[in-house]
């Protein structure tokens, strides 16, 4: 596991990483037009795609499409609708798979089409990328085994229980699985699939058009510098989804036939 300057430098939270990667190689620039598909479903946090889609549509020679199981809009957690452009069982072998997460993550957690589509993916070596809590959705799939990820703080101790090697950082890079930390770090994420599939320059020019240059007016944007009756404030609001989620993972760990006393974190 590495820390990288690069394409990141400066670590804005003072004690997450903005950028890791694992010792696996990582993918290359690619040439030729590239084929983005970013899945969606009801209940997903919208942020967690129009986010990365924000960066995706502006990556030289690229196509991104929006990927449902079916065409119909679909509403996020907030009630804002979205519009595939194409229903998965349409959709090719994408170039890079986006998944995004959201509370309604867990409502698919056993949906056999939404899992095949991101074991195709990566059975065929493509480049996946999760935001938040879209890497539990990966990990449903099967495919956190052995991989380093990061996940959104409030389930970041769940992923041992889908075999991944948790790593505390805003983005995570394990050879073709790219994952970001909760909601607003896909852009982060986002910026770092850009530059590994069109370069430092690219991904830069990119930041510069939406002028990504965060300061927040607050520090509360994570648990290491948030104000404790703050944290105590969500995690009460959070409590029964986090109940949930954690009796997910555990069916989850005995259906992969994980030992999570060989991943503690």
């Amino acid at each position: 596991m590495s820390i990288s300057a690069t394409p990141a430098s400066e670590n804005r939270n003072g004690s997450v990483p903005p950028v890791v990667y694992s010792d696996r190689p990582r993918p290359g620039r690619h040439e030729g037009r590239l084929s983005i598909g970013c899945l969606i479903f009801p209940r997903l946090d919208q942020i967690d795609f129009t986010g990365p889609f924000e960066v995706f549509s502006r990556v030289p020679d690229a196509d991104v499409h929006i990927v449902a199981k079916t065409r119909e809009p679909v509403a996020d957690v907030k009630g804002l609708l979205l519009t595939p452009t194409l229903a998965i069982a349409d959709a090719p072998l994408f170039d890079v798979l986006a998944v995004a997460g959201g509370l309604g993550q867990q409502a698919i957690m056993d949906d056999p089409t939404i899992m095949t589509l991101i074991q195709r993916h990566m059975e065929a070596e493509r480049l996946i990328y999760s935001v938040c809590t879209g890497a539990l959705l990966c990990g449903g799939a099967g495919i956190l085994k052995g991989r380093e990820a990061t996940t959104h703080w409030s389930t970041f101790d769940l992923l041992k229980y889908y075999g991944a090697k948790p790593i505390n950082a805003r983005v995570v890079v394990d050879g073709n699985l790219v994952s970001a930390a909760g909601v607003t770090a896909g852009i982060d994420g986002a910026l770092v699939v850009a530059y590994l599939l069109r370069g430092q320059k690219a991904a830069e020019e990119i930041q510069l058009s939406i002028q990504y240059a965060p300061d927040p007016v607050f520090n509360s944007g994570d648990p290491t510098t948030a104000a404790s009756d703050v944290i105590e404030s969500f995690l009460s609001k959070y409590a029964p989804d986090k109940t949930a989620r954690q009796g997910e993972a555990e069916r989850f760990s005995e259906q992969l036939g994980v030992s999570v006393t060989d991943h503690e974190i």
